[in-house]
């Protein structure tokens, strides 16, 4: 698969499979990090925290709204629905993504304003 059918596929697997499950499309030594927040480093790191917003057998949403390749980065202009301390969420997304030669995601950076998720949580 080329770097773009990988991280479609990663986002429409956020609908269905679980934290350990996409877990399993990261290199072991990926860095994840939500652009307000400390990344996280390693597969064992990203599954920890794809648990607070994904359940054990998916249920969130990642909306593409648009999508642009170069090379082995992936960028997208999403939607995500998730659930967060029981309360569904909504947040426009910036991300991108780096694909290793091997189909494993390497790295991903989402950008989003964390005042909308506060605010959807209170």
């Amino acid at each position: 698969m080329n770097p773009e059918q990988v991280v479609r596929q990663f986002c429409t697997a956020v609908e269905t499979q679980g934290p350990k499950q996409l877990a399993g499309y990261f290199t072991e030594d990926a860095v994840y990090h939500n652009i307000p927040l400390d990344p996280v480093k390693g597969r064992a790191a990203i599954e920890a925290t794809l648990t607070q917003f994904v359940g054990a057998n998916g249920g969130g949403e990642f909306q593409i709204l648009a999508l642009a390749t170069t090379g082995s980065k992936v960028m997208t202009e999403r939607i995500d629905r998730l659930e967060m301390g029981g309360k569904k969420i909504e947040i426009p997304v910036m991300g991108i993504f780096e694909v290793a030669p091997d189909g494993k995601i390497s790295a991903w950076r989402d950008y989003f304003d964390m005042q909308q998720v506060v605010k959807q949580m209170s």
